[in-house]
């Protein structure tokens, strides 16, 4: 699966990230923060536990069941 990847500013340095189907819009209950786009079309492999680079855990799963996955900030 390909999805892009936006990110925001946390704190101290710190950026949360939202994984998104390629070319889907940004779900409703998440566009009221300011996300910019960081990667394009990144490939998600079918069995990927997690996302390490973005902090996402079970990215597939989330995106199964609410559109999007989101990274974790308390595995941060």
């Amino acid at each position: 699966m390909r999805v892009d990847i936006y990110r925001r500013a946390e704190h101290d340095g710190i950026f949360s990230h939202l994984a998104v189907p390629e070319d889907k819009n940004i779900p409703e209950e998440a566009t009221s923060t300011d996300w910019e786009l960081e990667v394009k079309a990144h490939e998600i492999a079918d069995d990927a536990a997690d996302l390490p680079e973005f902090h996402i855990g079970k990215p597939l799963q989330q995106i199964a069941e609410k559109g999007y996955a989101i990274t974790s900030l308390k595995d941060m």
